[in-house]
């Protein structure tokens, strides 16, 4: 058992796929979701992240399986919810949590950025779901949450092909809220804000620009610091629970009032 963050949301036995699953946020959502009993598949790119998180889970007596693949190729996405429903017989459950930008600036960015941000950011969702819903279909019902960003709710200087590919993330999440509710399968997205990840880039700014972090965390951050990947999991785990069950086509913000205009 994972200690510290099983949460009783009726999730037994669920079968539940995780893209980008192997660090970070999508680590925490996988371990989330296995505190709550699913079995759980997810995939990443690296080999040793996706092995060595299988292993410590299935160590913790937990049904979980890890993919190697990459969700930005075509059919990669795909792939990965086959192989999920060949082994459990369907799915239950998905977050879409593979994302990354590619570029800088308008004159800086190619139109190769830009298509390398939408295929993983857009176009890799869609491959995604149009393989997950018939496994959902004949068990009757389905959750699906794509972690988008709220960069994809506001402006953003300099990363114009993330904010768009981000904002067009939701929007995907709630047009197909409405095409997929007959289907008894909901679909909503959630927008973090700036999260600390061991390793990653908020960490590494922290301490190579420790006043520069300071000033812009009491800029930015009206709580006076960054979220953590575990504070994104609870959410996105209690959007896919039966417990959400009247929330559909909804994205939450996970930014700790970073996005709001009272914030800047």
């Amino acid at each position: 058992m994972i200690e510290g963050l099983r949460m009783e949301l009726e999730l037994a036995n669920k079968i539940a796929c995780v893209t980008g699953g192997s660090r970070g946020i999508g680590r925490e959502i996988v371990r989330a979701l296995a505190a709550e009993g699913c079995r759980v598949a997810f995939c990443a790119r690296n080999r040793a992240d996706v092995e060595t998180l299988e292993a410590s889970l299935r160590s913790e007596g937990h049904e979980a399986m890890g993919v190697l693949a990459d969700v930005a190729v075509d059919g990669g996405a795909a792939g990965f919810l086959q192989s999920a429903g060949e082994r459990w017989g369907g799915v239950d459950l998905l977050v879409l949590n593979a994302g990354a930008s590619f570029g800088g600036g308008l004159l800086e960015t190619s139109m190769g950025d830009w298509k390398r941000t939408f295929d993983l950011n857009v176009f890799q969702l869609v491959d995604a779901i149009r393989a997950a819903v018939p496994l959902m279909k004949p068990r009757g019902a389905g959750s699906i949450v794509i972690v988008s960003s709220i960069s994809g709710r506001k402006p953003v200087r300099r990363r114009a092909q993330y904010a768009a590919a981000k904002a067009a993330a939701i929007q995907l999440a709630s047009s197909l809220a409405l095409e997929l509710a007959p289907e008894n399968i909901r679909v909503n997205s959630v927008s973090p804000g700036s999260i600390l990840v061991p390793n990653g880039s908020w960490d590494r700014y922290r301490n190579e620009h420790p006043q520069e972090f300071q000033d812009f965390l009491r800029r930015e951050l009206p709580g006076g610091r960054l979220g953590s990947p575990l504070e994104v999991a609870r959410v996105v785990v209690f959007l896919l629970s039966p417990l959400a069950s009247w929330i559909n086509g909804a994205d939450i913000p996970i930014d700790g009032g970073q996005g709001f205009p009272a914030a800047f």
